[in-house]
């Protein structure tokens, strides 16, 4: 810390029944008042050297009473600049350098009115020492909060940022090595000492040029948020902590990889505790939709704000992150040719609010890959076992983050069915129809033996998709036989478990007929055209008895030779 003393003469101020004067052989002639507190002084040491206060006096020069209106800083500084009148040494440091300053602009202590004047002194202090050091630069920048409109039209504020700046992007530090500017910010614990305001346009002057890598940022603006953001008292001003997190999400770097998933969600679950505005979760979401495979189950689990939902978990915020992440590269159902997809990413531009053009540039050269896809996909399924739980999640919404995923990226069904368990066996009270319409997402074909077991023994299913479990599990065990060639098929050949073949025979017979008898009904009521609808949407052939009655003797005969 750099620290300048002017002035030679000892301290001879003192204070009698609230008023303080200067010791002296000489009476006093001059009385000024400031801020209330009054001053025993001699007019030619401060005449000499104030040109305000000069004119104040000369506007009535009988009167030996000055009283200083406005005066933008203490008391203290005010009696820093007398001093300096009187030759009465002081030091300045980063800790006052800005209040004096201001108190000399103020009294006009300029080099026209006498040579090696006041603010001379100060600016010469400031330019050559504080602004070369890393530290000093920090606490005087800090210290013009106190006074924000005087540093701001003097330029204090402003140089403190560009000196900032430049001592980051010179990996200088004002005498002292310093950790390379390329490891985790030593300089960003340090700026997180500032209020968000200061701190803003300190890392835009830090971006601007481009000599920082982005990863930097995205590490120095998550040091920020773990300070202010996350750690700060609940009885701080919810607007405040607004402010803030809009203030870092303008700062994240453009580029894919900047800053984690995980850090991208966090600041996601602070906007919606913070009730932050439409534009920042969009513009989080889009993020986040850019690297979601990065992410994790707990990571996408926003919750709702009690106010405002009933639900446990923000759904639709994960939908807008799934619709961005398949923004990245509008893929068909199956995984598409190379150059192709090149060119509709080339074409692609994103949707969200706000958006500037290098974050577009990064979307289109951040595609979501067949590989990404893929982990995806397994990332949802496991977020829709935990959202199934929720008693009050719509089975719309259920649906729509489901489908949300193309169908080629699901490699196999299982973790998708066990949410379609979890919801129905969560949700008893759905009618037959919207258990169909919840089961149209499940593909039989995809399930593992282990999974069709359980799926063919689970009441809660429609009666149909329990067919199809059964049809296709006893196509893959008759493929697998005829492949193997092999004499003991005994592993995974009876997928009803316990239970009877005649006996399962016979319960499944009648429940499919039960079941006919319904649809029967409702094509009667929906008319004609329900009808061919639902019949188009049937997996299951139109006798369901006869391809029933037709597979099931075989399967049972295999088993016996078996």
């Amino acid at each position: 810390m750099k620290f300048m003393k002017l002035g030679s003469r000892p301290d001879t101020f003192y204070t009698t029944e609230a008023v303080r004067s200067v010791s002296s052989e000489v009476s006093s002639d001059l009385l000024v008042e400031v801020k209330g507190c009054k001053y025993l002084l001699h007019k030619f040491p401060l005449l000499s050297k104030s040109l305000l206060l000069q004119r104040l006096h000369s506007e009535s020069p009988e009167s030996s009473h000055i009283h200083l209106l406005d005066f933008p800083t203490g008391i203290e500084s005010f009696e820093v600049c007398v001093k300096f009148c009187y030759g009465i040494a002081i030091t300045l440091s980063p800790y006052n350098i800005v209040s004096i300053r201001c108190a000399a602009e103020h009294l006009q202590m300029f080099e026209n009115v006498e040579k090696g004047n006041l603010v001379q002194k100060v600016e010469a202090f400031f330019t050559s020492c504080i602004l070369n050091g890393w530290r000093d630069t920090i606490v005087t920048l800090q210290s013009t909060k106190s006074f924000p409109l005087w540093s701001e039209n003097l330029g204090i504020t402003g140089q403190c940022i560009e000196a900032i700046a430049s001592l980051v992007k010179s990996n200088g530090s004002g005498g002292r090595r310093r950790k390379p500017v390329t490891s985790i910010g030593w300089w960003g614990e340090d700026l997180a000492e500032l209020e968000i305001d200061l701190y803003w346009r300190s890392i835009i002057a830090v971006k601007s040029g481009g000599k920082i890598p982005s990863k930097i940022i995205g590490d120095v603006l998550r040091i920020y948020a773990s300070r202010w953001l996350y750690l700060q008292e609940e009885s701080d001003c919810e607007s405040k902590k607004c402010l803030i997190l809009e203030s870092i999400v303008s700062l994240l770097p453009a580029e894919k990889g900047a800053v984690s998933c995980s850090f991208l969600l966090k600041l996601l679950k602070a906007a919606n505790m913070l009730n932050a505005s439409s534009s920042t979760k969009i513009e989080l979401a889009s993020r986040v939709g850019i690297q979601l495979e990065e992410a994790t189950v707990g990571d996408l689990l926003v919750p709702c704000l009690a106010s405002t939902n009933d639900m446990i978990y923000d759904v639709d915020i994960v939908i807008i992150i799934l619709e961005q992440f398949m923004l990245q590269a509008q893929s068909p159902q199956t995984s598409p040719p190379r150059k192709k997809r090149d060119f509709v990413e080339r074409r692609r531009s994103r949707s969200a609010e706000n958006v500037d053009t290098m974050l577009q540039e990064s979307r289109r050269s951040s595609s979501a890959s067949h590989s990404s896809k893929l982990k995806v996909a397994k990332l949802v399924d496991q977020y829709l076992q935990e959202i199934a739980k929720d008693k009050n999640l719509h089975l719309s919404k259920f649906i729509t983050v489901a489908e949300a995923i193309p169908e080629f990226a699901r490699l196999d069904h299982d973790d998708l069915y066990k949410a379609i368990d979890i919801y129905l066996k969560g949700h008893p009270e759905l009618n037959k129809s919207e258990r169909k319409r919840l089961c149209r997402i499940l593909d039989c074909k995809k399930l593992s033996m282990e999974t069709s077991i359980h799926a063919a023994q689970n009441e809660m299913l429609p009666l149909r998709v329990v067919v199809q479990v059964l049809f296709f599990e006893h196509n893959k065990t008759a493929s697998r036989a005829k492949a193997s060639f092999s004499t003991n098929a005994d592993q995974g050949s009876n997928i009803l478990g316990a239970k009877s073949p005649k006996s399962n025979l016979s319960t499944l017979k009648m429940r499919l007929a039960e079941d006919d008898d319904d649809d029967l009904n409702d094509n009667l009521g929906g008319g004609i055209e329900n009808s061919l609808k639902m019949k188009s949407l049937s997996v299951v052939p139109n006798r369901p008895k006869r391809i029933f009655s037709k597979f099931w003797p075989i399967y049972r005969s295999a088993s016996q030779k078996n």
